[in-house]
């Protein structure tokens, strides 16, 4: 399938008038490209970006396991980072953070709902301008091309449906609403397009390759090229190419000492899952872990395509991949069967793996980063001045060049606002409104009150995760990593009373940042200061809700 740019004219291109506003580094280039020479070797371009997104991909139980191939092309030829997180466990929120740079209190994504801001129209107005792809194609001259999930309400009827292609795209094929194997439709520039259940034609893991390959095919070779790749795999419904259909069939959900345990000291939430679990609960997560991984296969063939043919275009040592996912994801922990959406690290934690011009190979690095500074660090590539974005994260190019004595963060936020019924299941009538994602053993995996804000923190010193819950009672829970990596045990009630008020101050002031204010010192940096109007925004007191409750 031949690829057509959505732009009748081809793919945008640099005026001959005004370079972009994105330096190259090279003073021969920007005099070339300010002469409207179109011919620029690859050589002396600015880097191409790739980015490869996963949905629902865990860390911590060993999601990267299936990617043998992804591990050893990307990740033992470039960087590994151990602590790389979302802002929120669940999907739209936190590709939003992706595409925008900011947490979600800034770009007001809160759920996968249109009520919650999930490609609504004012997402469409107000966020989509100012993504880091539209800036690549509007301020640095890159072609830009997007194949996938984008977001899970995309294509709704009353918001444009699958005519309407965001700001910043010269190639579109994306994915209306939520992830599919089979029987999908995809809008192709605009235009809508239905994909049925023939394996050789329809499998959306390999039609996606396929598209992903004709773009390297036929793009233009005068402008660099960004690109972003969002699979189905691994989530549900988690329906595998035939050939991998028996693949792992040996293979079951870790048993971590947080498996199939009761969450003591834990947020209501958590405690009502009932323990031990079923055992038809545990064959349910056991097998939809083995077909999780069974999924990852064909995006691991997917990854060796497209390196190969980088490669064979004599693109790859001018372009950087980044591979990681939209949150993490959970099979028994705490005895909750399956989902997202939780404040543990299974949930937040995510892989990164990243290579490219400049990036040693076989690295890990233990620095703390999060998805909202994937655009400020494709941007950094690009060579555009992220000061000039409003964009809450940090560019993490000088780790990954090996820079020293970087300046980095040492905590970051994490935010959810819980979802629930207003109404009783009837098959669960003892559990009572307000709460939503019930299985039929009625164990809930969400609520109203559910809705949290953390604060990660990593220093040389600490390894902690302070969370207040908007409840009632604003139920604490706080966990030191370093003697307690399965977040077993809630030390709220024991930990120093002057650093649990430290971590409340700088849990307040975080809910409140913007842009630069999102970058501060935290609590165990020698630069922290506490400083109270830092806890405040323009719209009142942080402990405002900026969000109401929608309904399921």
């Amino acid at each position: 399938m031949r690829l057509l740019p959505f732009a009748p004219d081809g793919p945008w291109r640099v005026s001959p008038r005004r370079p972009p506003a994105c330096s190259s580094g090279s003073p021969a280039l920007l005099v070339l490209l300010f002469l409207g020479f179109s011919q620029v070797v690859a050589g002396s371009r600015r880097p191409n970006v790739v980015l490869l997104l996963t949905d629902d991909q865990d860390e911590v139980l060993g999601g990267m396991t299936p990617l043998k191939k992804t591990k050893a092309l990307i990740g033992e030829m470039g960087m590994t980072f151990s602590s790389a997180y979302v802002p929120t466990a669940l999907c739209c929120p936190s590709r939003a953070s992706i595409l925008t740079g900011k947490y979600p209190h800034n770009h007001h994504v809160v759920n996968n709902t249109l009520e919650g801001n999930c490609s609504s129209s004012s997402w469409q107005k107000i966020q989509e301008p100012n993504t880091f792809p539209a800036i690549l194609r509007s301020m640095c001259g890159y072609q830009t091309f997007f194949a996938g999930k984008y977001l899970n309400e995309y294509g709704a009827p009353g918001t444009g449906g699958l005519e309407h292609v965001p700001p910043g795209w010269t190639y579109w094929y994306a994915l209306e609403k939520n992830s599919k194997y089979y029987n999908y439709t995809l809008s192709i520039n605009g235009k809508a397009r239905k994909h049925g259940e023939n394996y050789s034609v329809d499998y959306l893991t390999d039609v996606l390759a396929n598209i992903s390959l004709d773009f390297l095919d036929y793009k233009s070779n005068s402008e660099p090229f960004f690109m972003m790749i969002s699979t189905p795999a691994p989530h549900s419904p988690w329906t595998a190419a035939p050939q991998y259909q028996k693949s792992f069939q040996n293979v079951f959900a870790p048993r971590d000492k947080n498996f199939n345990i009761h969450g003591m000291n834990k947020h209501w939430l958590i405690r009502q899952a009932k323990t031990p679990m079923s055992n038809s609960s545990i064959q349910f997560l056991d097998n939809a872990f083995r077909r999780r991984w069974q999924t990852l296969l064909s995006v691991d063939d997917l990854v060796e395509k497209l390196i190969k043919r980088l490669e064979f275009h004599g693109e790859l040592d001018n372009t950087y991949i980044f591979y990681t996912s939209d949150n993490g994801y959970h099979t028994g922990q705490f005895s909750l069967p399956i989902d997202k959406r939780q404040l543990y690290e299974f949930d937040i934690k995510v892989p990164l793996l990243v290579r490219g011009p400049g990036i040693k190979p076989n690295q890990t690095s233990k620095m703390l980063v999060a998805n909202i500074d994937l655009g400020p660090t494709i941007l950094d590539i690009a060579g555009y001045d992220v000061n000039k974005t409003q964009m809450d994260g940090m560019s993490f190019l000088p780790i990954l060049r090996g820079t020293s004595n970087v300046t980095w963060r040492s905590d970051i936020l994490v935010e959810y606002q819980g979802e629930g019924h207003n109404v009783s299941d009837p098959t669960c009538p003892s559990v009572g409104p307000g709460v939503s994602q019930c299985f039929p053993d009625c164990v809930c995996e969400d609520a109203y009150n559910n809705t949290y804000a953390c604060v990660r923190t990593m220093s040389a010193l600490w390894n902690l995760q302070y969370c207040e819950f908007d409840d009632q009672e604003v139920f604490v829970e706080v966990y030191n990593l370093t003697a307690d990596p399965h977040q077993i045990t809630n030390i709220a009630k024991t930990i120093d009373p002057e650093l649990l008020g430290k971590m409340n101050y700088r849990l307040m002031m975080l809910q409140s940042c913007s842009g630069p204010t999102c970058r501060t010192p935290g609590v165990f940096d020698p630069g922290y200061r506490f400083d109270p109007r830092l806890m405040f925004s323009n719209h009142g007191s942080v402990r405002t809700r900026r969000f109401s409750k929608h309904i399921l």
